[in-house]
């Protein structure tokens, strides 16, 4: 049987700043969460999820409002794992941003 996949913020901060971006932008991560869960991360791909280094990988939102990215790692048991959440304003992902969520990354329970 195909386990179905599960995407969750590591911990409450993670989950305001999902929370503190517009609520379009919202909407794109939450219907990109959605398609994650329905069809598994292994079937998506461009543009809605994207390798940035590492384990690390990023949800990509757009909308109105700008642009978000929620950057995260999939871990054991089939879940993928928000560790940051922003609006970006640069082309590239900020290096502060990356270093964030590596940094965050070492939080998780990976049991």
């Amino acid at each position: 049987m195909n386990a179905t996949w599960r995407v969750e913020f590591l911990n409450d901060a993670v989950e305001n700043e999902f929370l503190g971006i517009p609520r379009d932008l919202q909407a794109r991560l939450v219907r990109i969460s959605d398609l994650i869960e329905s069809y598994g991360l292994d079937n998506l791909g461009m543009p809605y999820v994207r390798h940035v280094q590492d384990k690390l990988w990023e949800i990509r939102g757009k909308g109105k409002s700008g642009i978000a990215r929620a950057l995260y790692v999939a871990v054991v048991g089939r879940r993928v794992i928000i560790l940051r959440v922003f609006v970006k304003k640069t082309e590239k992902t900020p290096p502060g941003e990356i270093f964030l969520a590596l940094s965050r990354m070492e939080e998780i329970d990976h049991g």
